[in-house]
């Protein structure tokens, strides 16, 4: 399962990460702006492979209960 310190640091850096796409945008800056867009995407791209990671080992658990259960 997908604790609770890897969720919050994702919703840091999706908060981070809107916040510098923001200021670049005020303020014109072409590299913050990026830098905040990426760090959404780093983000996003954590929490699907955190979802995937969980995925499989859920799936791995029934295919070890299953065969426990025989």
């Amino acid at each position: 399962m997908t604790d609770f310190k890897d969720k919050f640091d994702n919703a840091t850096d999706k908060a981070k990460g809107k916040f510098n796409e923001a200021v670049g945008e005020i303020t014109d800056d072409e590299s913050q702006e990026l830098k905040g867009k990426l760090q959404q995407k780093k983000a996003e791209v954590e929490e699907d492979f955190e979802e995937a990671k969980d995925s499989v080992a859920d799936k791995i658990n029934d295919a070890l209960d299953d065969d426990d259960k025989k």
